[in-house]
């Protein structure tokens, strides 16, 4: 190193830093993505309402998200990663000004695996609960309700195509820092 000069740096540290610095810009447009897709399906499912007149206008059936504690806790999940998301994104922003930060990223890695538990916990709960007002159980008398209530099925099937892509943002998150982290020692 007797050839560089004071203050210059070398070009393999340069694109390292560049390298870096993109893979923190994709963080973040990945995280708004996330956040895009679990806000979303918290607010569809949250809305998710629909009646149908039973013999006369006074009598109704009525389908709430609601209805149902796990559709309850699948908003409730989607609305705590959502908070979640829009928090770590001051982190994000962080690690593009910073690109070397090591110890915040795995803080991030730590918090996205704890979010990505919750997620799956969430939508795979509320498909389970879908697949039967799709299919229903004949050996339970579950019946299906999607013959008759077919906007109310629409919405909570397509609030689970935002959830589970949500949870392949998160996986993509959390191998993307854990082989930058890895790639820095």
């Amino acid at each position: 190193m007797a050839g560089l000069e004071l203050g210059a740096k070398d070009s393999g540290s340069v694109r390292k830093a560049g390298v870096h610095r993109g893979v923190a810009v994709l963080d973040f447009i990945l995280r708004l993505v996330a956040l895009i897709a679990t806000l979303a399906s918290a607010i569809a499912m949250g809305t998710t309402d629909e009646s149908l007149p039973f013999f006369t206008q006074f009598i109704r059936f009525r389908a709430k998200y609601n209805d149902l504690p796990t559709f309850t806790f699948f908003v409730v999940a989607n609305s705590i990663v959502s908070a979640y998301l829009v928090l770590s994104l001051a982190l994000s922003i962080f690690h593009i000004i910073r690109s070397g930060a090591q110890s915040s990223r795995v803080v991030l890695i730590f918090f996205d695996t704890g979010m990505l538990a919750l997620l799956t916990a969430g939508a795979s709960a509320a498909a389970a609960i879908v697949y039967l007002a799709h299919k229903g159980n004949t050996r339970t008398n579950w019946f299906a309700i999607c013959q008759q209530f077919n906007s109310f099925c629409e919405r909570i099937s397509g609030s689970l195509i935002g959830s589970f892509g949500g949870i392949i943002v998160f996986i993509l998150l959390i191998l993307m820092s854990s082989v930058t982290l890895s790639r820095r020692h």
